[in-house]
């Protein structure tokens, strides 16, 4: 690349005569020329990707679930239309796998509950279940154990109508609401994207309702004449059976609940649920509460006229990506701010100058990002002063610690020509963030401490994680975000370093819990201590770079399988991936191997499988919602990543670090 005077999009700056320095002004060889070119497409197709407003946002791709609930969601209320109607289900026919059932991640083993959900809502557009595809899909869900064998959420979708019945389902009552914030079970003991699901539910679970079924599904079971067979309890001395004991406990307090009592709870939960409505009508900017505070709030009076589910119903819109065949698609989340700082930090470490107009206006967008009043997180934090970043466009109640940390590794980029806006948001950030560690010296992704084993023991928390404990990927991305503020020996970074130092496993890798996996948490990891000022002798980082290296692919590319979160010989194995090559040379550079021969084929894989428009190629997902159970793949990732790997090849850390 070379530099200009206009700002145009090759605009390198100086950085580029820095990396004479960076390979001792060794004259560039073939790979080093082949890097710089990738980098230089890479960058012309991501600046071509940004919005007018500054931000970038890929599709977020989860699975047919989000699809399939939207069209229950419709006909539960009375609105589902044609058009709707036939654009899901031409994405949805499309997932399905050859033996019938749907997966949810690419290439995935069929999924019990997805393949109920999908075949109903398939149902729903009006596909016969004579049809062969759908007699692949009903054979297989017969064969898996039918309806009675999926999970609590597809249950509770399927009592909607009646195809179950509510006392077969675990009792989640809304006087949940008043237990006090120390007591065990309390709803901020949840994670608060469980938090923001369960409220609602419990409105509906209180409620029961049942809309007609428009069509039987018998042959979804495995013996229609006993659709619910019983389930013996678990013994009574393990949590098991306790928490089961206590949900028959539950189900008889239904049947005799004090009105006044569960009237009111219910009023709470609704007051709850519309305090908690972000300005653009989503909750938490994630689509299954939104879904959830909808019904609820139907069922407890709110008209489809009433502002509150008008907005409501006009952000679900939002969430839905129209093909250009005419296929709809519903993204379970949005991810601009995620996808704005890493596409900044990509495109200032492939040498676009700070002051690119690009890069400022991402600044100007990320600014106005900034989460300046109190949310949920205060409930364990109660006096910290706010100033961080979501996710999403709207999140207010839930900005997160990894947003933050990333947005704040951002800004340290861009030269902004009004540095004391920038720098008074980076000293709310980092406060903010400090202060949101927990007490084992590590940070969780929305809330501090969020570590109570007690609700994953719930029958009802069948769908994933549901509590927040702090993450090796997430704690990293704080230490390397104040290592470069200069606090790398503040106490709360020692600590950050410590706990990441224990969680290294024997293997050399860190467990990855939003990203796909040990290559995910490796690659979060290796840049952090080396930040921090860990040399690369240190053995920790030389126990990570030999893993890497034994986990290297023949192509020379690296990729880890979803699977590898169940499957312990899957562990750094997989088919090569764009992001998770990217990620893996993104930690073997920090560690000091620029010039080591696993580098040099990750490099060359990515040179080599970059298409002729500057983009990446990647049907695998990796990332995580739940590890296994939520899987995403995020669209932006396959382009930011490896651009970021190239520049850091190509011209070195240009990361500006504050002396502290």
């Amino acid at each position: 690349m070379t530099a200009t005077t206009d700002g145009s999009a090759g605009a390198v700056g100086p950085r580029a005569a820095a990396a004479s320095k960076t390979n001792d002004t060794a004259a560039p060889d073939e790979l080093d020329e082949r890097a710089v070119k990738a980098a230089e497409r890479a960058v012309e197709h991501l600046l071509a990707r940004q919005d007018a407003a500054g931000w970038w946002k890929g599709d977020l791709e989860t699975n047919v679930t989000m699809d399939a609930e939207d069209l229950l969601l419709r006909q539960f209320l009375g609105i589902l239309d044609a058009r709707t109607t036939r654009a899901a289900a031409l994405h949805i026919r499309r997932e399905q796998r050859e033996d019938g059932a749907w997966a949810t991640f690419y290439d995935g083993p069929g999924e019990l509950s997805a393949t109920v959900e999908a075949y109903v809502a398939l149902r729903l557009a009006g596909d016969p279940p004579e049809a062969p595809h759908m007699a692949r899909a009903s054979a297989w869900v017969r064969a898996h154990g039918g309806i009675a064998s999926t999970r609590v959420f597809t249950r509770i979708w399927l009592a909607l109508f009646g195809w179950w019945s509510w006392e077969d389902l675990p009792e989640l009552p809304p006087e949940l609401l008043f237990l006090p914030k120390w007591f065990p079970l309390n709803i901020y003991d949840f994670g608060c994207w469980a938090r923001q699901t369960i409220v609602p539910l419990t409105v509906v679970s209180a409620k029961r309702p049942v809309r007609p079924a428009p069509f039987p599904l018998d042959e979804l079971h495995t013996d229609p004449s006993r659709p619910r067979p019983p389930l013996p309890l678990a013994p009574a001395t393990g949590w098991d059976g306790i928490f089961q004991r206590l949900d028959k406990a539950l189900h008889v307090y239904h049947r005799f609940a004090p009105r006044g009592v569960r009237s009111t709870a219910m009023n709470v939960a609704a007051r709850w649920i519309v305090e908690r409505q972000e300005n653009d009508g989503c909750w938490g900017g994630i689509q299954p509460p939104a879904v959830y505070s909808v019904i609820a709030l139907h069922l407890l009076g709110y008209d489809l006229q009433h502002p509150v589910m008008r907005a409501g119903l006009a952000s679900l819109d939002r969430f839905a990506v129209w093909r250009e065949d005419g296929s709809r698609m519903i993204e379970a989340c949005q991810s601009p701010v995620w996808d704005t700082c890493l596409a900044t930090i990509a495109l200032a470490d492939a040498g676009l100058r700070p002051d690119h107009p690009a890069l400022v206006k991402a600044v100007d967008w990320m600014l106005d990002e900034e989460i300046t009043r109190t949310g949920d997180w205060a409930v364990r934090r109660p006096g910290l002063p706010p100033g961080g970043w979501a996710f999403e466009f709207h999140n207010d109640n839930y900005p997160d610690i990894d947003d933050t940390a990333e947005v704040l590794l951002a800004l340290r980029r861009v030269r902004h020509p009004d540095p004391a806006r920038v720098e008074a948001a980076i000293a709310r950030g980092t406060r903010w963030t400090l202060g949101m560690q927990s007490k084992n010296g590590a940070w969780g992704a929305f809330d501090a401490d969020n570590t109570s084993v007690f609700p994953n023991k719930l029958p009802f928390c069948d769908f994933g994680e549901v509590i927040d404990p702090p993450s090796a990927d997430v704690t990293a991305h704080v230490v390397e975000m104040l290592a470069y503020e200069g606090l790398v020996q503040h106490p709360r970074t020692r600590r950050g370093i410590e706990w990441l130092l224990a969680e290294q496993e024997p293997n050399g890798a860190w467990f990855g819990r939003w990203g796909v996996n040990h290559v995910y948490g490796t690659g979060s990891v290796l840049p952090a201590l080396a930040a921090a000022g860990l040399p690369g002798s240190h053995p920790a980082i030389r126990r990570a770079v030999d893993w890497l290296g034994s986990v290297q692919n023949d192509d020379g590319g690296w990729g880890e399988d979803l699977r590898s979160y169940r499957e312990e010989q899957r562990v750094g194995q997989g088919t090569s991936t764009a992001s998770q090559t990217a990620w893996a040379l993104i930690a073997l550079l920090a560690a000091g191997e620029r010039d080591s021969e696993p580098v040099r084929r990750g490099i060359a894989w990515l040179a080599g499988t970059q298409q002729e428009d500057g983009s990446w190629d990647e049907p695998h997902f990796t990332g995580t919602g739940f590890p296994w159970d939520f899987s995403i793949n995020y669209h932006l990732y396959r382009q930011v990543f490896p651009l970021t790997a190239l520049g850091r090849y190509a011209y070195g850390d240009p990361s500006p670090r504050k002396e502290g």
